[in-house]
């Protein structure tokens, strides 16, 4: 049994959620919780309410051991990416490609 927790539409890339997604895979949750908030990363911030969340699902949802949750899967998905216009010399205009991204944490008890 799994419990899950999505975050859908954060405002940062895919690119740099995916590298504080490895950094907690296959943690534990108090030791996952420990490297979430000393990450000077922008993308730690929302992991670790996302964290919460699942480990808040594991225990109220499927009657779960706290103490025994693993961080099983966390993955960041691309969402829509939001496309801005900025101007450059000679009235051109480049695009700038504002990414989001999706992301989903499971949890299940260890053996």
């Amino acid at each position: 049994m799994e419990a899950r927790a999505h975050l859908k539409y954060v405002r940062i890339s895919p690119r740099k959620v995916k590298i504080v997604c490895d950094l907690i895979r296959g943690k534990s949750i108090p030791q996952a919780t420990a490297l979430l908030m000393m990450t000077p990363k922008a993308a730690s911030e929302p992991l670790l309410k996302l964290l919460k969340s699942a480990a808040a699902n594991a225990e109220n949802n499927h009657n779960m051991d706290p103490e025994k949750l693993v961080v099983s899967q966390v993955y960041a998905t691309g969402g829509p990416i939001i496309k801005r216009i900025m101007p450059r010399a000679q009235g051109r205009a480049y695009r700038i490609n504002k990414r989001t991204s999706h992301v989903t944490i499971a949890v299940t008890e260890k053996a």
